[in-house]
């Protein structure tokens, strides 16, 4: 016996396959679609219709750009440094950075981070071509910018070996203890990162 029609119930199924999206948010949002004006689901099934045609990647930093776009007006921008280089995992990381309205450098976007777990590995990341940016940019410093994580320490890792001899100032993003978190709850990455940043008062 069918509780819902096909049709509400695929929606809920489709929705709740995004990551973070469980069955009870799933039904939320399927109910709210259902309930609002038709234009709202049209609107949204347009955008999601649209988004691989719309959007391609930097040839250079390999951001998100418009399609037909070969490079990022983040790497254009003659205000912006290219021989400071954030690298980070992933596009929207880059948003985060730049909301800090405080980096005047470029970036470049590896993909992901290396993780055998998952079978990533560097040679399916952006990291060769950072080595010859690096090269051809005359780039001076590279803020090694990947999450405070196994993943992400691996990554950095790798990248300061496959630097070899280059003459390029390496930097970390400095990690700390967030405001408000007991020591007891933070992790080991966190805490020893804490302790290496530690500074004088």
């Amino acid at each position: 016996m069918q509780i819902l029609p096909p049709a509400l119930q695929t929606l809920i199924e489709d929705l709740g396959s995004l990551p973070g999206v469980g069955p009870r948010t799933a039904e939320r949002y399927a109910y709210y679609l259902l309930k609002a004006e038709k234009n709202t689901a049209d609107k949204l099934s347009a955008s999601i219709s649209k988004i691989h045609d719309g959007i391609s990647t930097c040839q250079k930093t390999f951001a998100l750009v418009e399609k037909g776009k070969e490079l990022s007006d983040l790497y254009t921008d003659a205000a912006r440094d290219k021989q400071l280089v954030a690298v980070v995992g992933e596009p929207f990381d880059i948003v985060a950075l730049e909301k800090t309205g405080q980096f005047k450098g470029t970036y470049h976007v590896l993909g992901g981070l290396v993780s055998p777990i998952d079978g990533i590995s560097p040679d399916q990341l952006h990291i060769e071509e950072l080595m010859v940016r690096i090269d051809s940019d005359k780039v001076k410093e590279i803020i090694l910018a990947t999450n405070a994580s196994v993943e992400g320490e691996s990554t950095a890792l790798y990248i300061q070996q496959q630097l070899g001899d280059r003459n390029v100032k390496i930097t970390r993003l400095a990690r700390g203890l967030p405001v408000g978190v007991d020591l007891e709850y933070a992790d080991q990455i966190t805490l020893g990162r804490a302790l290496e940043g530690r500074t004088i008062l």
